[in-house]
C-alpha cells in the first residue's frame, strides 16, 4: 500500500543516517573523545592527514577511484534480498558501500576535521548532517518513485562537481601541511608560499570551469552554461582577492587558514600601514622585553609564564594569559579578526601583559625539568615546553582546548570569567571582556 511504501522509505532513509552516525561514533570510541585533538597538534599526524586528503583530492580529480572490496558489496546486496526491515536496512548498507568512491573522500575529510577539534559531539553531529543530506533524496524517491523521472541524467556535470570538490579538498589539505610546518618551525611553508599555492589551485579551478583544459572522465564541453560561467567568475574573484596577501594584506575572509602574519618572509608586509605597524611595549627606559617578533600585530607577548608574570608585577599591569597553539585555526582567527581591531590592540599593547603559551611547542625541556604526571587518570610524560603548558592548563583550569584566555592579577587569580573563541569571537564582546578585566584589576 502507499502508506506501507512511505513507512518503508522512511525506515530506509533512517537506516542510511544510522549507518553513518555509527561510523562517527566508532571513530570517537576507538580513538577517544579528545585523542585526535591531541594528535592534531602532532606534526607527523598532520603530514599524514595532508597525504590522506591529497589522495582523496587526486581521486576526485579523476586519477583513480577509491572503492571498497566487491565481496563486501556482494554480501550486503545478498542480505538485502531477505525482505522486511532487515532487507531494507541492508539495502541502505549496500548504498553506503557502493557510493563510497564518491562519499569516501567527503566523509574522510569530515571525520578528520570534526575529530581533531575534540569532543564526542563533533564526529556525531558532522556525520548526522552529512547522512541526513544523503538520505533525504533517497528516502523521498523511495517514497515517491514517480519523481525519479524528473531527475537530471548523470554525466559530465556530475564529474565537474567531483573535480571542483577535488580542488577544494587539495586547498584544505594544505592547511594540515602548514600546521606541521608551524609546529616544527621548519620555515618551508611560510604565509607567502601558502597563499601562492592557493592562488595556483584556485586559478587552475577557474581555468577548468572555463573549459580551458579537461580532466579524465570529463564529457566534451560544447558551450559554457550560465551557472558554470558565474561560478567560474566567483572563483576568479576569490583568486584575485588572494593576490594582495603576497604583500602583507590581512585576508580576513580566510583568517585562520594561512600561517599567521608574523610567520612570513616579510612579517610587517612590504608597505607600512596601520595594520602592519608594530606596536611594541617597552620599559620606561626604552628596553624592549618579551618576543614581539613572534606575536601578532607587533604586540609584545611573553612565551614564558614566570617571565611574563614577573614583568607584569614590575610594570603594575594585569596579565592576559593566552593558551594557544601553532596548529590552532581558531587561535589565528581570534588574532587576525579580533586582536587586529585598533581599540583591542591598544588595550593589549598599553594596559595588559600578554603571556602566550603554545601547547604544541616542540622545544624540549632540560632533562632535569622533565617529569611524569597524571592527567584525567592517565600518565602524561612532560618532555617539551608545549607539554608543560598543556598540563598547566588542564590541571589549573580543567580544560585543554584553545584558544583559552584569562585575565589574572599578580596573585594569579582570574579577575573575570575565562574567554574562548566560540563565545568571545567578536570584537565588541572581547573588548567588553578586556574592559571588565581592567576594571576588576583597578579595584
Amino acid at each position: 500500500t502507499r502508506a506501507k511504501g512511505i513507512s518503508n522509505a522512511l525506515f530506509y532513509g533512517a537506516s542510511i543516517i544510522l549507518i553513518y552516525v555509527l561510523l562517527g561514533f566508532g571513530v570517537t570510541s576507538i580513538f577517544g573523545a579528545d585523542a585526535l585533538n591531541v594528535l592534531s597538534t602532532d606534526p607527523y599526524f598532520n603530514i599524514f592527514f595532508f597525504l590522506l586528503l591529497s589522495i582523496f583530492a587526486i581521486s576526485f580529480l579523476g586519477a583513480f577511484e577509491i572503492t571498497l572490496p566487491n565481496s563486501w558489496v556482494n554480501k550486503m546486496d545478498s542480505a538485502s534480498d531477505k525482505g522486511g526491515m532487515i532487507g531494507i536496512f541492508f539495502m541502505a548498507f549496500t548504498l553506503s558501500l557502493v557510493s563510497f568512491s564518491c562519499t569516501g573522500p567527503i566523509i574522510g575529510t569530515l571525520l578528520v576535521e570534526a575529530a581533531v577539534n575534540g569532543g564526542v559531539q563533533g564526529p556525531l553531529i558532522g556525520m548526522f548532517g552529512f547522512s541526513l543530506a544523503l538520505a533525504l533524496p533517497f528516502g523521498l524517491f523511495a517514497a515517491f518513485p514517480g519523481w525519479l523521472n524528473s531527475l537530471p541524467q548523470s554525466g559530465g556535470w556530475l564529474n565537474t562537481v567531483k573535480v571542483v570538490l577535488g580542488f577544494l579538498e587539495l586547498a584544505l589539505a594544505l592547511k594540515f601541511l602548514s600546521n606541521a610546518d608551524l609546529v616544527l618551525q621548519a620555515g618551508y611553508l611560510k604565509r607567502e608560499v601558502f597563499i601562492a599555492i592557493w592562488i595556483g589551485i584556485f586559478m587552475m579551478l577557474t581555468l577548468y570551469l572555463l573549459g580551458v583544459f579537461k580532466l579524465p572522465h570529463d564529457s566534451p564541453l560544447d558551450k559554457l552554461s550560465v551557472g558554470r560561467a558565474l561560478f567560474a567568475s566567483v572563483v576568479l574573484i576569490f583568486t584575485i582577492y588572494l593576490i594582495p596577501g603576497l604583500w602583507g594584506a590581512p585576508l580576513k575572509i580566510i583568517s585562520g587558514f594561512p600561517p599567521p602574519m608574523f610567520y612570513s618572509e616579510s612579517p610587517k608586509g612590504l608597505v607600512t600601514s596601520s595594520a602592519s605597524t608594530a606596536i611594541i611595549s617597552a620599559t620606561p627606559d626604552g628596553e624592549v622585553v618579551g618576543e614581539p617578533e613572534h606575536c601578532p600585530h607587533g604586540l609584545n607577548c611573553f612565551h614564558d609564564y614566570d617571565e611574563g608574570l614577573a614583568y607584569a608585577k614590575k610594570v603594575n599591569k594585569p596579565v592576559m594569559l593566552d593558551f594557544t597553539g601553532w596548529a590552532c585555526v581558531n587561535c589565528r582567527k581570534m588574532e587576525e579578526q579580533v586582536w587586529s581591531d585598533p581599540e583591542v590592540r591598544q588595550i593589549l599593547a598599553e594596559k595588559m601583559i600578554i603571556i602566550s603559551l603554545y601547547v604544541d611547542e616542540r622545544t624540549p625541556l632540560a632533562p632535569e625539568d622533565q617529569y611524569e604526571t597524571i592527567i584525567v587518570g592517565k600518565k602524561k610524560k612532560v618532555r617539551t615546553v608545549g607539554d608543560q603548558w598543556m598540563v598547566m592548563q588542564t590541571e589549573r583550569y580543567h580544560i585543554n582546548s584553545q584558544p583559552y584566555y584569562l585575565i589574572l592579577d599578580h596573585q594569579e587569580n582570574p579577575l573575570v570569567e575565562a574567554a574562548n573563541y566560540q563565545d568571545y569571537g567578536s570584537v565588541d564582546i572581547f573588548k567588553d571582556w578586556l574592559s571588565r578585566g581592567l576594571t576588576e584589576y583597578n579595584k
